[in-house]
């Protein structure tokens, strides 16, 4: 790890993070689109190095057709994921999950643990929360909500409400072997240095891809995930002095 990368501890506690979240205001629409139209907008991407930290990421819908693109109506299906803040006594890690390559979409890429929610949950937060025991074992009682950020709108069709959470340690994990091959924490304050945040574009299928990307050691963190974490930096940072 770079430790020139993380940026100088913010100090932040739980109360400040709920607060910031409460405060934050929302920066319009989030999701694979809208980010990559902006992306694409301000100019000054990094290419995308083939190879580089695995496979290139690939899609097969264009930003024209998928959902969030402009005049495209789709019915998305709502989801939910938690952001986990662990908060040790030196500051807050993020816990992050790597997907295994059997699962038949977004297989190896690394996430937030969630997915789509059930009948059965009364909102998002309690998908969030469900989805997070059964990917990691993390148990809701070790968990405090704290807010959450914009909805990001996926070019597959979902609609995520991620949910932020300070999880106190010490951590007894089980990942589900067939969804989750690693968990893994990362210093919150990596996320919160925007020298961090690249802006990536690759060509794809004749066309050109931009995304946010945050490598950490040997994880490429990109994506939908990234975009999240861009939002939580944006909140959280928002309201400092």
């Amino acid at each position: 790890m770079n430790l020139d990368a993380v940026a100088p501890p913010h100090r932040l506690t739980r109360e400040a993070i709920r607060e910031r979240l409460a405060g934050a205001t929302p920066a319009g629409p989030r999701g694979d689109v809208a980010t990559a139209m902006r992306l694409m907008e301000l100019g000054e991407l990094t290419p995308y190095e083939s190879g580089y930290m695995g496979a290139v990421p690939t899609t097969g819908i264009s930003y024209s057709r998928g959902a969030g693109a402009p005049g495209v109506k789709v019915k998305l299906k709502p989801a939910a994921v938690l952001v986990p803040l662990v908060h040790h006594e030196d500051g807050f890690t993020v816990l992050l999950t790597q997907r295994t390559e059997n699962l038949s979409s977004h297989a190896g890429q690394i996430a937030f643990p969630g997915g789509r929610l059930e009948a059965g949950d009364a909102d998002a937060v309690a998908g969030a929360l469900r989805e997070a025991e059964e990917e990691t074992g993390l148990r809701p009682a070790q968990v405090e909500i704290l807010g959450q950020l914009d909805s990001y709108v996926t070019i597959t069709g979902f609609e995520v409400t991620p949910i932020v959470g300070a999880v106190t340690p010490p951590l007894d994990l089980r990942p589900d072997p067939i969804e989750v091959a690693d968990v893994f924490e990362v210093p919150l304050d990596f996320f919160l240095n925007p020298a961090n945040h690249q802006r990536v574009s690759r060509d794809s299928n004749g066309q050109t891809r931009a995304y946010y990307a945050m490598p950490f050691g040997d994880r490429y963190i990109w994506g939908a995930t990234a975009g999240m974490l861009v939002n939580l930096y944006e909140a959280v940072t928002s309201l400092e002095g």
